[in-house]
C-alpha cells in the first residue's frame, strides 16, 4: 500500500515543463493503447499496405512500447524534476536518427516512420 501512496503522491505544483511532459505522456499512452487495441489504425489513417506475416503483432508491440514510454513520461513529470523533462528532448531527437533509415529502406512503413520523424522532434522542441 505504501508503494501506491508514494507513487501517487504529489510533490508540489507543476512547472510548465512538468505539465508539458505530463500531457505528452498522456498523448503517447492514448496513441499507444489505440495502436495496441486496433493495429489496423496504421492502415486506416496512413493508407499502409495490409499486414503480412506477423506485422500485426509487431505493431501491437510498438503500441505497447509507446504506452510504456507515455507512462514513464507522465509519472516522470510528477517528480517536477527539470532533468526528467529535459531528458525527453534528447530521446526525441534520436528518433529520426534511427527511424529515418528504416523508413527509407522500407523496413518500416514509410508513412509511419516519417510521421514519428516529424512529431517526436517537434514535441521535443516544445519541451526545450
Amino acid at each position: 500500500m505504501a508503494y501506491f501512496k508514494s507513487l501517487l503522491a504529489v510533490p508540489g505544483p507543476h512547472t510548465p515543463l512538468s505539465r508539458y511532459t505530463f500531457f505528452n505522456g498522456l498523448f503517447y499512452m492514448v496513441f499507444g493503447l489505440t495502436v495496441y487495441a486496433w493495429p489496423g489504425v496504421v492502415q486506416a489513417f496512413l493508407a499502409g499496405a495490409p499486414f503480412a506475416g506477423r506485422e500485426e503483432g509487431l505493431t501491437r508491440l510498438a503500441g505497447m512500447t509507446l504506452t510504456v514510454i507515455g507512462y514513464l513520461y507522465a509519472f516522470g513529470s510528477r517528480t517536477r524534476s527539470e532533468v526528467c523533462g529535459l531528458a525527453t528532448v534528447l530521446d526525441r531527437a534520436l528518433v529520426p536518427l534511427f527511424l529515418l533509415p528504416l523508413g527509407l529502406s522500407g523496413a518500416v512503413e514509410p508513412a509511419v516512420a516519417y510521421l514519428f520523424c516529424v512529431v517526436d522532434p517537434v514535441l521535443g522542441l516544445g519541451a526545450l
